[in-house]
């Protein structure tokens, strides 16, 4: 069967833009539609604790980049112009974590090499930085089990390289809260694309890409708690 996610690169573009602002033929028609990625997403966040040990889910914060927010607000009234409160915001954040679903919230959980699957997103919002012009998009992904393992490996890319991921530049993007005292943290950022000699990646190239090709993988943020 034939899903969302292994439809051409072009479906794929108007859908995903489609999640953040219902912009989709606006994008096409810019010039950020011109080369990949089109979206950069800048997170930080935090690995989630129960009394237990176990491991409940990320909470995340993923800031969008400055115009790709405005793409995104325009025709969201308010009050005051160029000021979004998180009630002008709710709806917008619903659809995007309605929608984000689909993509399996570009989050991979592993344990012992077995897929950790996830749930629905809650206490999510949207705010914005007037001074950046920029939104922010957070919420909090939990497992659908908690994680009680000795190693939990956790990748956020997107396969199709539309979205560009990164981790905050700060000493501690991820951080965990309330985890046991043994165990350790580290965090690993994608290195940057490198083509060989004579080679383009036009947008053609990525228009042929589906998501079951994983291209976007060798740009995976990663996540990787052990425990004793």
């Amino acid at each position: 069967m034939t899903t969302a996610r292994d439809k051409p690169m072009t479906t794929m573009t108007k859908h995903l833009v489609r999640w953040i602002l219902t912009l989709a033929c606006l994008l096409a028609a810019s010039p950020v539609a011109s080369a990949h990625p089109h979206v950069w997403v800048t997170m930080q966040g935090e690995l989630v604790y129960a009394p237990d040990g176990s491991i409940t889910g990320i909470r995340f914060a993923w800031t969008f980049d400055d115009m790709f927010s405005a793409f995104a607000t325009q025709g969201i009234e308010t009050k005051k112009p160029g000021q979004f409160t998180r009630v002008d915001l709710d709806p917008l954040a619903k659809e995007n974590v309605s929608s984000l679903k689909e993509f399996d919230y570009f989050t991979y959980a592993k344990v012992a090499g077995k897929k950790v699957d996830l749930k629905d997103p809650t206490d999510y919002y949207l705010d914005y930085n007037a001074k950046d012009t920029v939104l922010t998009l957070h919420f909090t992904l939990p497992f659908k089990t908690p994680v009680k393992a000795k190693e939990l490996n956790i990748e956020i890319y997107d396969p199709e390289y539309f979205v560009d991921f990164s981790f905050k530049d700060m000493k501690d993007p991820i951080t965990m809260v309330g985890a046991p005292a043994a165990c350790k943290l580290t965090v690993a950022r994608p290195k940057d694309l490198s083509v060989a000699p004579g080679q383009q990646l036009s947008e053609a190239f990525f228009n042929q890409l589906s998501a079951s090709d994983n291209w976007g993988a060798q740009f995976a943020n990663k996540i990787a708690v052990k425990c004793p």
